[in-house]
């Protein structure tokens, strides 16, 4: 069975602060976010809206792509988010 980890992107607002971590099971780990059982950032920053991710089932990738992105620019990050949702929607609802 091939395992799936996820590089994913929060924020709290449209063009708002935003977080860029990796996963093995994105539906829990935004359960955390949005119950405030994630310490430190995303609980300082309210960010709880999943804006944005990717799925590979190379965990060594979905590292390297999530520090990739942790390296861009701001308005890289934000094109990228409006490629893949516009209009800034909440993806946790799936």
């Amino acid at each position: 069975m091939n395992k799936q980890y996820y590089v994913y992107i929060l924020t709290n607002k449209i063009r708002g602060t935003l977080y860029i971590g990796v996963t093995n099971n994105l539906q829990r780990r935004v359960y955390e976010h949005k119950s405030g059982l994630v310490l430190g950032f995303t609980q300082k920053y309210k960010l709880k809206k999943l804006v944005f991710f990717e799925v590979t089932n190379d965990v060594n990738s979905a590292l390297q792509r999530e520090k990739q992105l942790k390296n861009w620019h701001r308005d890289w990050k934000i094109s990228l988010i409006e490629e893949f949702n516009n209009d800034w929607d909440d993806l946790s609802y799936f």
